[in-house]
C-alpha cells in the first residue's frame, strides 16, 4: 500500500487536471440544448453566472468559429491563454525539478 501512496504522490496531478480539461472541452457540443453543468450558481436554480459559456466558446474557438465563439462568451481567448501557460509551467518544473513535489 505504502509503494502505491509513494507512485500516487509521484504523479502531477494538476498536470493531468489541466490537460484532461482541455481535453473536456474539445468533445463537447456547444450547440447542446441541454448539457452537463458543475456551475454551483446554476446547480442552485440562478440563471446568470459569469463564467457560464466559456467551456463551449473555448470549444468553438478550437473549431475556428471565432465569432460565435466572441459572442458566447469574449473570455476563452485568455482561458486558453491561461490554461495552456499554466500547462507549460507545469512541464518546466517538472524538467527542472525532476520531481513535482
Amino acid at each position: 500500500m505504502k509503494v502505491i501512496i509513494l507512485k500516487l504522490q509521484k504523479l502531477p496531478l494538476e498536470l493531468i487536471f489541466w490537460i484532461g480539461s482541455l481535453l473536456a472541452i474539445l468533445t463537447i457540443d456547444p450547440w447542446a440544448a441541454n448539457h452537463f453543468s458543475l456551475c454551483p450558481l446554476e446547480n442552485l436554480g440562478f440563471s446568470w453566472c459569469p463564467g457560464c459559456g466559456l467551456g463551449r466558446a473555448m470549444n468553438l474557438l478550437a473549431r475556428g468559429e471565432f465569432q460565435a465563439s466572441w459572442e458566447m462568451h469574449p473570455l476563452a481567448a485568455l482561458a486558453y491563454l491561461v490554461i495552456i501557460s499554466r500547462i507549460w509551467n507545469l512541464i518546466s518544473n517538472l524538467k527542472t525539478t525532476h520531481n513535482y513535489g
